[in-house]
């Protein structure tokens, strides 16, 4: 009866803010097989999409054994939506989640108190694709007014950043029609069929795009210099998020955690795209592995190669997300961002 309760007011809670990033070709909902077996905790994570590149750590921390090494025993489980992740986290059906950072300040607005313990990313690691058909009409946010623009979902972080990237240009959110066309296929399909004009998406969605010639790039932010040019600074996204209460009772687990992501993102920045792809499930490189490499290697800058917070970041997140957010908008003095994130762990990480 508690958790079925506590569920359904995490569901209530989250419904302003919709799947986080849903951009995967085809998210794999349900557990990934368990890796091995070692004396220590259990803790599971659920992940707004294993498959996706910009949650390529949790799975290939797996792959590499890197969780058994620090003494922890993982089971990760997939939803295709980050919002899916944060309810499961809420609800205390998962100790951990991996998804984007701007949860922790929508939730602290809502009076919870969930923390960025692993900063995996300093940029969205999203693309705003223009339709072929349309590459000569929309050469900026300032084309977006009387536009179809796709969104994995209404109050999604696309559709947050959709929004600031058009009024940044001067043109109203009421003056283009965000459309909720998915992610993967579904967008794809969308922007073949004109269901949409241009519309934002990610890795390996966009290579798939791109190698069909269905669309071109409008504001490429899967660097830390397209995150600066497009919102004005870092924007740290994907990261492992817990409840701050179940951090402060769990620090050896925690730590453990922080060891083995630190390592993953040390290892993922010595290695090539090719290396990487290798060592993900070959049913990840839906459109081949060369195409595959390729998603990896434009998404790699995003990755931080230290698991630390960019200093400036939360700031910028907080104001995109005050700019449109019913929930955050007008409460900004109050958020407190030193809350949202912590260092302990990944400073201290023998990664």
């Amino acid at each position: 009866m508690r958790r079925t309760a506590a569920a359904a007011l995490a569901a209530v809670l989250l419904l302003p803010l919709a799947a986080c990033a849903n951009d995967a070709a085809t998210s794999h909902n349900g557990a990934a097989p368990a890796g091995k077996k070692v004396d220590g905790p259990t803790v599971k994570i659920m992940v707004g999409g294993l498959d996706k590149v910009i949650y390529m750590p949790a799975m290939l921390t797996q792959r590499l054994g890197y969780f058994a090494d620090a003494g922890v025993n993982v089971e990760l489980l997939s939803e295709p939506a980050g919002v899916n992740a944060t309810t499961a986290l809420l609800a205390g059906d998962v100790q951990g989640a991996v998804g984007f950072y701007d949860h922790t300040i929508d939730l602290q607005a809502k009076g919870k108190i969930v923390e960025s313990v692993v900063q995996f990313s300093q940029a969205p690691g999203e693309v705003e694709v223009v339709s072929a058909k349309q590459a000569d009409a929309i050469k900026s946010g300032a084309d977006f007014k009387g536009r179809k623009l796709g969104v994995t979902s209404i109050g999604s972080s696309t559709d947050f950043l959709t929004k600031y990237l058009a009024v940044k240009n001067g043109v109203n959110v009421s003056e283009f029609s965000p459309i909720a066309v998915g992610a993967g296929q579904t967008f794809i399909a969308a922007l073949q069929q004109g269901s949409i004009d241009a519309g934002m998406t990610t890795d390996p969605t966009v290579a798939n795009i791109l190698s069909k010639q269905l669309g071109t790039v409008l504001y490429d932010m899967r660097t830390p210099e397209g995150s600066k040019a497009a919102l004005g600074g870092l924007y740290p996204s994907s990261s492992l998020y817990m409840n701050t209460a179940w951090v402060d009772s769990n620090k050896e687990t925690v730590q453990k955690l922080a060891n083995a992501f630190v390592k993953t993102l040390k290892w993922m920045n010595t290695h090539t795209p090719e290396e990487i792809a290798a060592q993900m499930p070959a049913d990840y490189a839906q459109g081949g592995a060369a195409e595959y490499a390729a998603a990896i290697k434009a998404t790699l800058p995003m990755f931080t190669t230290d698991g630390v917070m960019p200093a400036d970041g939360p700031k910028t997140v907080l104001s995109v997300l005050a700019a449109f957010h019913p929930d955050v908008q007008g409460k900004e003095a109050s958020i407190d961002l030193a809350k949202t994130y912590t260092t302990e762990f990944v400073s201290k990480a023998t990664g």
